[in-house]
């Protein structure tokens, strides 16, 4: 087959001039591909120069020189600081302890599974210098005045909304870069935090070195201070996650304080036959919440306060603040319902007049 086609090609080139076209334009249209991607003939693939440079290394926390961070805050670092109470310990936790939310190497304190505790002495009284220098003189009723007509209405452009997770670890760094630019930062307060806002406005101050000028219902005005400056803003390493809640004891229990099987039975069915006190929204305000609850127990046993839509989480949270503010026992959370008993209070009465 390869001699016909060589004596084939021979004869095509030893034709006469003017049948050489004809031959030739046969040959071309026979023999030659027409596509632009298939050549005649197969090209000799050249071999690829070897890589000799070494890869960029990508930084990480063994190699990064900026890590572990280290902070000179002088209290513990925690998920939320305002609505976690450090004195009641957990019965067990849903991860473990070694994965901190900081992120691996990236922090020099140690995670213990609902804290970072810090390794320095703190000395309060330094601390203490320290703040007062930075807040300076404190503001006369003009400035602020001035400060609340700036920074108070809704349309603000320095504001932080605080929801149901309290005074959050990762709102400091967010309240600092607010200050770098402006003398006060608007906190919009919802949900849960709002039950104890004492509670909000101590650990906003405590934790930022800051100072509530301006509070009305759930709105907040934080001023910096008059010596403050953004390069020496403390280091605040920030959380890369929400931790897992821990797990803690159990809030209610089978037969109430005080009571018996039969009377924590009857007690529990008296209130959820009887009418809601309040009718408690999803991330509402409940600043008067705990006023109301004091009043309806001048008169009454029991008290239902209807959270539905609310979410049984916030539910029990809820029910941990009322019982510690008003005081109260939860007896019963079903349905998105809160069932409260005020307690042995008669008889306490009783005894302290005898």
């Amino acid at each position: 087959m390869v001699v016909k086609f060589l004596s084939f090609l021979h004869k095509t080139l030893t034709q006469s001039p003017k049948s050489k076209p004809l031959y030739v334009s046969y040959f071309l249209n026979h023999s030659l591909s027409q596509d632009q991607y298939d050549p005649p003939f197969s090209l000799a693939k050249k071999p690829k120069p070897k890589n000799t440079t070494k890869p960029k290394e990508t930084p990480g926390p063994n190699n990064d020189p900026g890590l572990p961070v280290k902070s000179d805050l002088p209290f513990d670092f925690r998920y939320s600081y305002s609505e976690s109470n450090p004195a009641i310990e957990p019965i067990g936790y849903r991860e473990p302890k070694r994965f901190s939310p900081f992120g691996p190497g990236r922090l020099d304190r140690k995670w213990t599974g609902t804290a970072a505790p810090t390794q320095l002495e703190t000395d309060m009284e330094k601390i203490m210098e320290e703040r007062n220098r930075v807040l300076g003189d404190p503001l006369t009723e003009e400035e602020v005045a001035e400060l609340v007509e700036r920074y108070r209405h809704s349309d603000c452009s320095r504001q932080i909304n605080l929801g149901k997770g309290g005074v959050t670890h990762n709102m400091l760094d967010d309240i600092h870069n607010h200050w770098k630019r402006a003398e006060a930062v608007r906190i919009k307060c919802l949900g849960v935090p709002t039950l104890d806002m004492d509670n909000v406005c101590f650990h906003l101050e405590d934790k930022s070195g800051g100072k509530v000028i301006y509070r009305n219902i759930n709105i907040l005005l934080l001023y910096r201070g008059r010596n403050y400056g953004p390069e020496n803003r403390p280091v605040i390493p920030l959380m890369l996650w929400k931790p897992y809640a821990p797990i803690y004891p159990k809030l209610v229990k089978n037969v109430a304080d005080g009571l018996t099987f039969e009377e924590t039975k009857e007690m529990r069915n008296r209130g959820l036959n009887s009418l809601p006190l309040m009718k408690l929204t999803r991330n509402g305000v409940y600043v008067n919440v705990i006023e109301r609850v004091r009043d309806a127990f001048e008169t009454e046993e029991v008290v239902r306060l209807d959270c539905k839509h609310v979410g049984m989480s916030d539910c029990k949270k809820i029910g941990v603040k009322l019982k510690d503010l008003v005081p109260c026992v939860p007896i019963l959370f079903k349905d998105e319902q809160i069932i409260l008993w005020r307690g042995r209070r008669n008889q306490e009465l009783e005894s302290s007049a005898a």
